[in-house]
């Protein structure tokens, strides 16, 4: 079952050449609903990949949701060679579905070289093996989260999260805006440095936006809570093993106008990090809403 999941999330990822500079990503099988922002990304980040015919590796991208994508329905990937230089590129992409746009990409790639470097230490939190695992929650908290609250949790995916703390998409009360996930692949993937910086693309869009309610009471699956990406951009800071596991710490700094923002570091067991996120969400309060009718993604 595991290893059928990990499967899964690779063909996903292996999008189709159509033409030059043209893509289509396939659906995820038996999927009905609004498709997954990390996959969308990772989708559009592997075209603009395919696209770079040199030794360059990604360092960053950018990416602007526009509207919701239909699981049902593969997506189309337009890339634009906008410049390929002796040290850089950068690459746009347009994801569509029905030939409407639903969301934009920019990436930039860069020759390996060598400078000066620092980064961010590893946060002191506990190790995984002392943390139990997201589905693990699911009885912990027992009725005092919904019941689509506890089918999330106990959704299967192709990777093994333990959160450190309560799970910040279901954070009961007022906190501090910070969360933490150690997560890993449940199976191995090919040694492959696009494929891996892709399925990091892919989970960067987890329990990052849920840090932004935690101060005021709220998490994704109140009923009154109406969130959604509005951007994303990632920075790839090295190689990244997926072989081990590794340490997702978020925080929200600002939230105001329905909108919250929120970063991230992903680091290496070892210490190193391995890359940075930041995502501004739309998260406005609609106490007419129907319960239910946002339901979060699991990765």
């Amino acid at each position: 079952m595991t290893h059928s999941l990990v499967t899964n999330l690779v063909a996903l990822l292996d999008i189709e050449t159509l033409d030059i500079d043209l893509y289509r990503g396939p659906r995820k099988p038996g999927a009905k609903g609004r498709v997954f922002g990390g996959q969308v990304i990772a989708q559009a980040f592997m075209a603009a990949q395919a696209s770079i015919d040199d030794n360059k590796v990604a360092h960053s991208l950018h990416a602007y949701f526009l509207r919701a994508g239909d699981e049902t329905l593969p997506i189309i990937f337009r890339v634009q060679r906008d410049f390929d230089g002796g040290s850089f590129a950068n690459r746009r992409v347009i994801a569509l579905q029905g030939g409407t746009p639903i969301l934009t990409l920019s990436a930039s790639f860069q020759r390996p070289e060598t400078g000066l470097a620092h980064a961010a230490l590893l946060a002191d939190v506990p190790p995984p093996e002392d943390l139990i695992p997201l589905e693990g929650w699911a009885d912990r908290l027992g009725d005092s989260v919904s019941a689509t609250a506890q089918a999330f949790l106990r959704r299967p995916s192709a990777f093994e999260i333990r959160p450190v703390g309560q799970p910040s998409f279901v954070h009961r009360g007022e906190g501090p805006p910070r969360g933490g996930n150690w997560f890993r692949l449940r199976g191995a993937v090919p040694d492959d440095a696009a494929l891996h910086r892709g399925i990091l693309a892919y989970v960067s869009d987890y329990s990052l936006l849920s840090t932004a309610v935690i101060p005021h009471g709220h998490n994704l699956f109140d009923h009154a809570m109406q969130p959604a990406s509005l951007d994303h951009a990632i920075w790839f800071h090295g190689a990244v093993p997926l072989d081990d596991w590794l340490l997702y710490s978020t925080d929200s700094p600002f939230a105001g106008d329905a909108r919250g923002f929120a970063t991230g570091k992903i680091h290496a067991r070892d210490g190193r990090l391995v890359a940075s996120v930041a995502q501004e969400g739309l998260i406005r309060l609609r106490p007419d809403r129907v319960p239910g009718s946002t339901v979060p993604h699991t990765p």
